[in-house]
């Protein structure tokens, strides 16, 4: 059956068919000039398309005209005469992003005043699930005609055109609240979800805001994992946008090999080639992009850093407000060193599409820590992690953490949460457990340093100074040096190239090569350093002084392991 606001909607743009509708119009006409999101918006177009057996991509009956508005384009034929009451209600096609209708939650207090309460709440719950573009949202005035009503579950899902259910209670008792919640596959009726959370009302609105970012962040993960459970279980030649995106979802919440990294890539774009706007599908090639740079996956730089450029161009160029695009494509335009301010201007607008998407904070607090902040950038953490305790990428936020503490001088700390980041590692981590290794070193923990280290040489052999990426620190330069320094003392490999960085970032070049204990045996310069140095002013420039046999030591047709005395 078709929502009421999706009926509203179809109805205003036939009457108006003759012009374009402006979004301001068709807002003010729909939902009464109330704040609505793109997102929300976006969706209730979607389902009048569906509705009438058309699509985003095809559009033809209800046309998109870019930066103008939208217009019903289809013919239209006008009887008069009464309208059958008993006719068969019009349903719409099913949405294939996942669909949730959040119920009213039941007041089980002996006080009928905080039906209130429980209503408003899940009012904030329905927008702030809105505002999350890979979910389709049933709106207010549909889940609460089930209002003070015994219906079986499976037949909400029916009536409403729904994958899941989210019901509650609130209880109170004296001046404290108890807030129930369950979220439920309509398919199964299992519960995929529940949890229960308490609170004072010595200020009822904000233990409201409290409550929805809470049961927001717990469910929507949840919801992620169903999803990806679901596409796995779909035939190959069964495959629509969502569908595609949510297979090759897993691997890179949890990255496990190369391979796997590769073919979440083609499901991504395989997603894109199948719905050109699916914005989320593209913050997933970037998520590729990033873990094969971080582990030193097989690709081409200079490909990977355009193709993210390209990324970034097509989200700006579509508008889009879906806050794990942005954050995702933005940290990585940050982390690529392509554009610093352009990737943190992304994350922030994540930020203000969706208040309550976790992960862009994790993003934000990490462009902190890499630029040397320290408290508000474990602001940042802390707060990803209420918003998402079981949020799978947390291991991050943990290591942001540990890197936080580590700037501002709290060693033991920094120590305390880099074990906990590295218990929940994915398989492959390289840069992760480089910054471990720096706040293991803070801490003179020592033996665990190198454990981690040889855990790096371990996964990759060819990782060595020229082949590592460092995190990008802008705002605390100091700090690049100073990790290769640490990593050197534990045995990190270093080649020609890694002699050439430390001749640019070391002030007193002779002063840092007396500090290096260089291992040699049989080497001899390659042909890249015999053609650079004619060419490379500015390398032979550096050189002025260093002594020529520490020089060819260092560029060497094989690496040489030096450690700092």
């Amino acid at each position: 059956m078709i929502a009421p606001q999706v009926f509203d909607l179809l109805v205003y743009l036939i009457r108006n068919r003759e012009h374009v509708t402006s979004k301001d119009d068709l807002i003010a006409a729909v939902w009464g000039r109330r704040v609505v999101t793109d997102a929300a918006l976006a969706t209730r177009l979607n389902s009048a398309r569906a509705a009438i057996g058309d699509s985003g991509s095809e559009q033809r009956l209800i046309k998109t005209l870019q930066r103008k508005g939208v217009r019903f384009v289809g013919a239209v034929r006008e009887v008069d005469g009464e309208v059958d009451s008993n006719a068969t209600p019009m349903r719409t096609m099913p949405p294939d992003k996942p669909t949730i209708a959040v119920l009213p939650f039941q007041n089980i207090s002996d006080d009928p005043g905080q039906d209130y309460f429980a209503d408003g709440l899940v009012e904030d719950i329905i927008t702030a699930l809105s505002r999350f573009r890979s979910l389709f949202v049933i709106a207010r005035q549909s889940s609460f005609t089930y209002k003070d009503k015994t219906v079986d579950i499976k037949q909400i899902g029916r009536e409403l055109g729904v994958r899941y259910v989210l019901e509650g209670s609130v209880r109170r008792a004296g001046a404290r609240l108890r807030i129930s919640g369950q979220l439920i596959d309509v398919g199964t009726a299992a519960h995929i979800w529940a949890d229960r959370f308490d609170g004072a009302l010595d200020d009822m609105f904000d233990l409201q805001d409290k409550v929805t970012r809470q049961v927001v962040g717990a469910i929507t993960p949840e919801l992620d994992r169903a999803e990806m459970e679901r596409a796995g279980r779909r035939s190959a030649g069964n495959i629509d946008a969502f569908t595609a995106f949510y297979r090759g979802l897993p691997h890179t919440e949890f990255p496990t090999s190369a391979e796997n990294n590769d073919s979440a890539m083609q499901d991504f774009k395989r997603a894109i080639a199948l719905d050109p706007n699916f914005a989320p599908a593209y913050g997933g090639v970037a998520s590729c992009l990033g873990w094969r740079r971080a582990n030193k996956w097989p690709g081409d730089v200079a490909e990977d850093n355009a193709e993210l450029l390209r990324l970034a161009d097509r989200l700006k160029a579509m508008g889009t407000d879906d806050a794990a695009a942005l954050s995702v494509v933005g940290f990585n335009l940050f982390w690529f060193q392509l554009a610093y301010d352009g990737g943190a201007e992304m994350i922030e607008r994540a930020i203000l599409a969706n208040p309550n998407y976790a992960r862009a904070y994790n993003f934000r607090g990490l462009l902190r820590a890499w630029n040397g902040g320290s408290d508000e950038a474990i602001a940042d953490f802390e707060r990803a992690m209420m918003l998402s305790p079981r949020d799978p990428f947390n291991y991050n936020a943990m290591l942001g953490i540990a890197l936080a503490n580590h700037n501002a001088g709290r060693h033991a700390e920094a120590a305390d949460w880099a074990d906990r980041a590295v218990r929940a590692f994915p398989p492959f981590f390289l840069v992760g457990m480089g910054q471990a290794i720096l706040c293991y070193v803070g801490a003179d923990r020592m033996d665990d340093a190198r454990r981690l280290m040889a855990e790096c040489i371990r996964q990759s052999p060819a990782w060595r100074r020229s082949t590592a990426v460092p995190p990008p620190w802008r705002g605390h330069p100091s700090s690049e040096p100073s990790l290769w320094k640490l990593l050197s003392r534990l045995g990190f490999p270093i080649d020609w190239c890694g002699f050439y960085f430390i001749t640019q970032c070391a002030p007193d070049i002779p002063r840092t090569l007396s500090g290096v204990r260089i291992g040699i045996g049989g080497a001899r310069p390659t042909a890249r350093f015999r053609s650079l140095c004619p060419r490379e002013g500015r390398f032979r420039h550096l050189l002025r002084g260093v002594h020529r046999s520490v020089l060819w030591h260092f560029c060497m047709d094989r690496p040489c392991v030096a450690s700092w005395i």
